[in-house]
């Protein structure tokens, strides 16, 4: 599965639809971006593309209202994400506010979760001989 990199103006792009909330945080994922809150992934970048977390109302009327696109690899999809049309990211300022209101529903939504617990660390056991 080859993973697509974005170009340095994508991943500037990205983090420019973001939330300015303190809780946010963009890290690197796979050559690519992840935005997260309480420890739970809202919005991500692959290759040039933007996919969002949404409520299944949500999620349903972009899907019906615009040209979305699965995110992530083509042959395995995330579940749960949309991407965002990939025209937006080319369009221009209206199209970015279009985004910025999309990723901000994804960040309410996800921000009302749980908070995700941290992994607990591995515990190696001591090798026995035989």
């Amino acid at each position: 599965m080859q993973m697509p990199k974005p170009s340095e103006a994508d991943k500037e792009h990205f983090r420019s639809v973001m939330p300015t909330d303190p809780g946010v945080v963009v890290k690197p994922m796979f050559g690519n971006l992840g935005a997260f809150v309480n420890g739970n992934m809202f919005a991500g970048l692959f290759g040039s593309t933007i996919g969002v977390r949404l409520s299944e109302a949500d999620r349903a009327e972009l899907e019906a209202a615009e040209r979305t696109v699965p995110f992530g690899p083509e042959e395995r999809p995330m579940g749960g994400y949309t991407g965002l049309p990939e025209v937006w990211n080319a369009e221009g300022e209206g199209d970015e506010a279009r985004e910025k209101a999309w990723v901000a529903k994804a960040y309410a939504y996800v921000a009302g979760l749980p908070p995700k617990e941290p992994k607990a660390p591995k515990v190696s056991r001591p090798r026995t001989k035989k």
